[in-house]
């Protein structure tokens, strides 16, 4: 099961351990890829520093970022999964898994990323600012721009099985499965319910859709399912007291597409 993840805005405030050595990340098939965006971001806020907060999209209180993204070749670094520290990372309590679980999350874990496409937890990484919404003065969107190098790269880490795609919509961007990997994969959106005036209402909340979903994955990886197909996913999450309400595709080259349902959201 290959489980695809956004990243966090928030993340460690700094690294330790040995600078960036791009070589040693995974996805080799991204490389070129990465050295372009990371050149032109780190050129972009060691030039101008009004400029990259304008096409970062930050506030005036997040101009520190900016002297973040200028170091990224030299500062320290830690594995990925220490590095994303928001919502769904906390649901998700990597540092506190079990031995067998957190070998199991090294394995299925791919963070979706604007600056290094995708990376596995263990993947050295700096703190680093540059969502998949930016668009960069050169390369343009980033989300147009990392269609091409994902298009061969994820389905060959994803190989004949499961795709559990957990991203947000701006990371959905960089990638959307086809063909037979279609089949095999299922997207997650978390609904909560309640009654109001004796009538059923359902909405999408952000936050607790995210606490939801790292919970989700934290109980997968605990219990080590192996759901090989959706169908099996939707089986593994009940079996886990999960409310799953499953649509497969109408055709072929789609997604199954899965709603988790919940009655309180915490």
């Amino acid at each position: 099961m290959l489980v695809l993840l956004p990243p966090s805005e928030g993340k460690a405030a700094s690294g330790r351990g040995a600078p960036l050595k791009p070589e040693s990340l995974s996805l080799p098939g991204l490389a070129g890829a990465r050295a372009a965006v990371l050149d032109e971001l780190v050129e972009l806020c060691a030039a101008d520093e009004d400029k990259a907060r304008e096409v970062l999209g930050l506030s005036e209180g997040l101009r520190g970022e900016i002297a973040k993204n200028v170091e990224l070749r030299t500062v320290g670094t830690r594995p990925a999964g220490e590095i994303y520290t928001g919502v769904l990372y906390d649901a998700l309590g990597l540092a506190t898994l079990e031995p067998d679980a957190r070998r199991r999350a090294r394995q299925s874990l791919l963070v979706f990323s604007g600056l290094w496409g995708a990376v596995r937890i263990a993947d050295r990484i700096p703190p680093y600012r540059c969502s998949m919404g930016v668009k960069l003065p050169g390369l343009g969107a980033l989300g147009a721009y990392w269609r091409g190098p994902m298009e061969s790269v994820v389905p060959e880490a994803a190989g004949d099985g499961l795709v559990l795609d957990l991203r947000s919509s701006a990371y959905a961007a960089a990638w959307k499965p086809k063909g037979k990997v279609a089949g095999r994969t299922a997207t997650v959106r978390v609904l909560h319910t309640q009654m109001v005036d004796g009538v059923e209402k359902r909405s999408v909340v952000s936050h607790f859709n995210k606490a939801t979903k790292g919970r989700l994955v934290r109980d997968l990886l605990t219990a080590g399912a192996k759901p090989s197909r959706p169908a099996e996913l939707v089986e593994a999450l009940r079996d886990l007291g999960y409310v799953v309400e499953a649509e497969a595709p109408s055709r072929a080259g789609r997604a199954w597409a899965l709603d988790v349902v919940v009655t309180q959201i915490h």
